[in-house]
């Protein structure tokens, strides 16, 4: 039988390097959502949202963004679909990706010395037909890792801001990649922080009546 075969709904090379490290191959299709916009629709009609919301209405957007194109004759065939997304916590606000170096360096400023939390939403839809097994459902959940930022000389800062690295990813930093010397320590899924939680993504797989072993390629 084959592997229930999924789509990640991202542009990150960690996510994807993670999921296949896992003995999952999954087909990349990068969402046009502009999460600004997006985040600032839904506070418009709910009000302030929590962080860790923030992040899972995020993942969903991606996630439904894709789905809307994967139906179209260009669109590639795929089971489920994976939308994630990443936002620091740092005293209660919300943090995603640097605008630019000047930011980089003020949030790492900001960070040094002292902890925030990592909040990864999924949101998972099953695209499969009935005929197919489908269930037509959606799953979502957040997983959140609490992160300990090493204490950085302004030089540190500088330096590992001209690599560009903060400037791609969410919160500023990584720990799988050139800043990990910079954070001391974590508390929780190490994969949230790099952007996908293979243990909560398993029991999303599992709510929608998929062995995690179904998604293996090996």
């Amino acid at each position: 039988m084959p592997p229930v075969t999924l789509l990640l709904a991202s542009a990150s090379p960690a996510r994807l390097a993670t999921l296949r490290s896992a003995g999952v191959e999954p087909v990349v299709v990068v969402s046009r959502v502009d999460e600004d916009a997006a985040v600032a629709a839904a506070e418009a009609e709910h009000g302030s949202l929590a962080p860790e919301d923030v992040a899972l209405l995020l993942a969903r957007a991606k996630a439904d963004d894709v789905a809307a194109r994967v139906g179209s004759e260009d669109g590639p065939d795929t089971d489920l679909l994976l939308g994630c997304d990443s936002v620091l916590e740092l005293d209660g606000e919300v943090h995603g990706k640097p605008a630019d170096a000047a930011e980089a360096v003020a949030r790492w400023r900001r960070m040094r010395g002292r902890s925030g939390v990592l909040h990864t939403g999924h949101w998972l839809l099953d695209l499969r037909g009935p005929d197919n097994g489908g269930t037509g459902g959606m799953v979502g959940g957040t997983a959140s890792t609490t992160v300990h930022f090493a204490d950085l000389s302004d030089a540190e800062v500088a330096s590992y801001v001209a690599t560009g690295e903060p400037l791609r990813v969410a919160g500023a930093f990584t720990i799988d990649g050139l800043g990990g010397p910079y954070v001391r320590g974590i508390e929780g899924d190490p994969g949230t922080v790099v952007g996908v939680s293979l243990p909560l993504l398993r029991e999303l797989v599992g709510e929608l009546g998929v062995a995690w072993h179904d998604l293996r390629t090996d």
